[in-house]
């Protein structure tokens, strides 16, 4: 028998805010004020870990990254831009569509392997 991990109830939660997500001002404001700090300890520990030059323009090229419980890609596109393979996963179908989009128009969408 499968045990489920998922509330249902906070993936629609969660899913009736796609739409909102990639404002600045809208409901994930803080998030998108919380990024720059996440991405830049998210890099050093990296950096730290496997040597990498945290001045580099793509210091992530060759790294591979999952972000589970990723909304619409806050966090996935930046890690894209820093040359890392990104896969975003979230139990709200309505985020993927969006994250899918936005990473599209930013040119960021890439074909799995």
């Amino acid at each position: 028998m499968a045990i489920a991990t998922i509330r249902p109830a906070e993936a629609a939660h969660f899913g009736k805010l796609a739409a909102d997500w990639w404002d600045p001002k809208g409901s994930s404001a803080m998030l998108h004020r919380l990024n720059p700090l996440r991405l830049g300890f998210i890099r050093a520990a990296i950096d730290a870990h496997w040597g990498g030059d945290a001045r580099g323009v793509k210091p992530l090229t060759g790294m591979r990254a999952l972000d589970v419980g990723c909304g619409a890609g806050l966090l996935c596109e930046p890690l894209a831009r820093l040359g890392a393979a990104v896969t975003g996963v979230d139990a709200a179908k309505e985020n993927i569509d969006v994250a899918k989009a936005h990473a599209e128009g930013s040119g960021l969408l890439k074909p799995l392997p």
